[in-house]
């Protein structure tokens, strides 16, 4: 058994330490300023509450798995953690790095998560990039419904490889979203449904998703704008990804509303921000 300091158990952070605790592993999670819905996700998880200084002087291994903007100063936090940390969030790799210099007794592990939590028969895969303990994250996840792949030693790879997905796979939602929205205006949305339908798997015929991308949102636009940084640093366009960011803010009310349908998300779509 390994001991596991998870910060912070949101939906994804919370599944993926579910899956541990299920493979035999004890994993911590710090309560101090999150909210109800955090405290309920870790307590149906197996997640054993404990303060931050217990929590890193017990864990072996600490995932770090947050909104882009609050990675930076989680590794601030535990500045003195001398384990292995995984930088699992989504951000550019120039923020890797800093977040790395951030943990100098840390052996730092570069991770990434594509796709949705693991719950229900999903599969998400963790990629892994950095020094030779990624090995020993990927035997962590052995026996679970979370995937993991190392890409190799370089620190910075598994961050590069979630921006580039998310960049195309996040923005290409929206596009969808916002698609759909000017054909309901005109009357012609099921010929739009008819058309994207000739080309298997187009985001444009998943209709029902628009409401899930509005609960999202406060997440999706964040990491929009990571991928924008990293392709403005590598001389790409970054223009549509923070256009897609800023029609994300207009679903800023819609934070985790599993009860929104199309009309509403559309209807929210529709406003201005502000």
């Amino acid at each position: 058994m390994t001991t596991i300091g998870l910060l912070h158990p949101g939906a994804m952070g919370a599944a993926v330490g579910g899956q541990l605790v299920r493979a035999g592993h004890q994993v911590l999670w710090c309560p101090e300023g999150r909210s109800p819905q955090t405290r309920e996700r870790a307590e149906a998880n197996g997640l054993n509450a404990t303060d931050m200084k217990p929590l890193l002087s017990d864990a072996e291994v600490v995932l770090s798995i947050c909104p882009p903007a609050a990675a930076e100063d989680l590794a601030r936090s535990a500045s003195g953690y001398d384990g292995i940390w995984v930088e699992a969030n989504a951000i550019t790799p120039h923020r890797t790095a800093r977040c790395a210099t951030l943990l100098p007794a840390s052996t730092v592990v570069d991770g990434g998560i594509v796709g949705s939590p693991p719950t229900g028969g999903k599969h998400p895969t963790l990629y892994l990039s950095g020094p030779a303990s990624a090995d020993a994250i990927v035997n962590l996840f052995t026996g679970t419904d979370v995937r993991t792949q190392v890409l190799g030693d370089r620190l910075g790879q598994a961050s590069a490889l979630k921006l580039s997905y998310s960049s195309y796979q996040k923005a290409s939602r929206v596009l969808a979203a916002v698609s759909y929205g000017l054909a309901v205006d005109h009357g012609v949305d099921e010929e739009l449904l008819a058309i994207g339908g000739k080309r298997p798997g187009s985001y444009l015929t998943e209709v029902d998703y628009i409401p899930k991308t509005a609960a999202r949102a406060w997440r999706w636009g964040p990491e929009l704008i990571e991928a924008a940084d990293m392709l403005r640093d590598a001389g790409l366009p970054d223009e549509m990804l923070r256009a897609a960011a800023a029609a994300l803010a207009r679903w800023e009310q819609a934070k985790d509303d599993g009860r929104m349908d199309i009309a509403k998300a559309l209807e929210q779509l529709r406003r201005s921000p502000g």
